[in-house]
């Protein structure tokens, strides 16, 4: 158990900090080989190892996840579609950058709206509702000929991206364990990843053999299809959806989760952990692969494709890591961000870096994915089942709002010099203001965690306190 762990170093924890009462409907696994005490697993889920009840599982799981990998596709068609763009809309590359700021920015903004959403109505009805969206978005855009229009379909792709994964992560907290989730869940985003996969090169094919119009008509046809799928296979787990709610509960329930330290650290840990690989996919690493390094439209696709495939093979293995070894998960999140600063100080080094160089970088940015996904198991442990919904689109903010951040200010700066080399600067200034803000909310969880191990109270891992921690937990900044 985590008491007879006194080395462990995990920072996360419930929140003891004083800014808001501890959830008491929630208890967590606490390391690797126990579970969740008793009456701890959310009402209805599977137990496991129960054969009927997790196969069922596993099949809900598989109809909704396919939600995710159309999300993800639809999300990064603009990273080989982009040049297209740029000639169907006649546009520049800041205007272009405009389509997946807005698609991003959407996503982030309806984030805790998603998680309200889908603690009020269920996973099924969201991911029924996204896959429509998704579909609707992407026959609007297969026929836009106008800038505005475009505009108009990315911003109803965005809805229908937001909806997904929220609503994936509540489903899989609900039926399965605390000791299962972690390796799902990552396992769910490494599948989802698939979909960045079918945007790279595949979809250049089709682009190729069928052109703009009908690429885009086929894929989002098939899409809004889907949605006979999700409402059909997808089930939620009786008596795990809140009640209506008004103003006054949805904002007192927004400001219980964001009081939490662990709350708040995931939010930072994600923000800092996925816009990297997010704005290379996305938009900005298949034009500085052609224009900035100068390889071959073909190479440029497979070099990016390296970004969803480190996160494919990556993801499985963090999940297994965090979940047996839940103590190593703060440990990972600061080797990335470091590990990400490095592979941006050698890239950046060379005017023109060996195509070795890169692929090495784009794997370690690979990374970054799979890595996020510790957010969502902070979350999953200091949140009451209830929340969990709300708590998830907290942090998933995170990633999502420095996507868009850092996807503008390369835009922008790029425009103004002219060159990648410095515009990608701009990701570097991100990274460095997560990687200050994840320390900060590090100290703090593990200053409300020392503080409720002083008091007696059970925390998900026994934490040795260092002379950099803070003296006490500080009550967490009123919103």
């Amino acid at each position: 158990m985590a008491a007879d762990r006194p080395e462990s170093r995990e920072t996360d924890n419930r929140d003891h900090s004083g800014g808001a009462p501890p959830p008491v409907t929630r208890t967590v696994a606490t390391s690797a080989g126990t579970g969740p005490p008793p009456g701890s697993a959310p009402p209805g889920s599977a137990p496991p190892g129960s054969g009927s009840g997790q196969r069922q599982a596993w099949l809900i799981w598989g109809a909704a996840v396919v939600t995710y990998l159309a999300a993800v596709f639809h999300r990064g068609t603009l990273g080989v579609a982009g040049p297209l763009a740029i000639e169907r809309f006649e546009v520049g590359p800041a205007a272009l950058s405009a389509f997946t700021v807005l698609q991003v920015g959407i996503y982030a903004a309806m984030q805790i709206p998603t998680g309200l959403l889908v603690d009020r109505f269920g996973s099924r009805r969201i991911l029924t509702a996204a896959v429509l969206l998704l579909g609707c978005g992407q026959l609007l855009f297969a026929l836009a000929t106008s800038y505005p229009m475009g505009l108009l379909a990315r911003g109803v792709l965005g809805v229908g991206d937001a909806l997904t994964w929220v609503s994936i992560l509540r489903l899989v907290a609900t039926r399965f364990s605390a000791r299962q989730y972690a390796l799902v869940a990552t396992f769910s985003a490494a599948l989802g990843a698939l979909g960045g996969v079918a945007a790279t090169f595949p979809l250049t094919a089709l682009l190729g053999a069928l052109g703009w119009t009908w690429t885009f008509l086929l894929v989002g046809g098939i899409t809004a299809a889907y949605a006979a799928v999700t409402a059909g296979v997808v089930r939620d787990v009786p008596g795990t959806t809140s009640r209506g709610e008004d103003a006054s509960d949805i904002l007192r329930k927004v400001r219980s989760a964001w009081a939490i330290p662990g709350t708040r650290l995931a939010f930072w840990a994600h923000f800092g952990t996925m816009f990297v690989p997010n704005a290379l996919s996305l938009l900005w690493g298949y034009p500085y692969l052609v224009e900035g390094v100068g390889v071959p439209p073909a190479t440029a696709s497979v070099v990016l494709s390296l970004l969803i495939i480190g996160q494919v093979a990556g993801g499985p293995l963090v999940g297994a890591i965090i979940g047996r070894f839940p103590a190593c998960r703060m440990p990972i999140v600061l080797g990335y961000l470091g590990g990400n600063g490095l592979a941006w100080l050698v890239l950046l080094s060379f005017a023109r870096p060996p195509l070795a160089v890169v692929c090495a970088a784009f794997l370690v940015f690979a990374m970054g994915g799979p890595v996020s996904s510790i957010a969502f198991a902070l979350v999953r442990d200091y949140n009451p089942i209830s929340q969990v919904g709300t708590a998830t689109g907290i942090a998933n903010v995170g990633g999502h709002s420095a996507t868009a951040l850092s996807v503008l200010s390369v835009g922008v700066v790029l425009e103004l010099v002219g060159g990648y080399r410095v515009a990608l600067l701009a990701l570097v200034a991100v990274l460095l203001l997560s990687a200050f803000r994840t320390a900060v909310w590090w100290r703090r969880t593990r200053a409300a965690v020392l503080t409720a191990q002083d008091r007696g109270e059970p925390v998900p891992v026994l934490v040795r306190r260092r002379r950099w921690d803070l003296a006490e937990a500080e009550p967490a900044p009123a919103t």
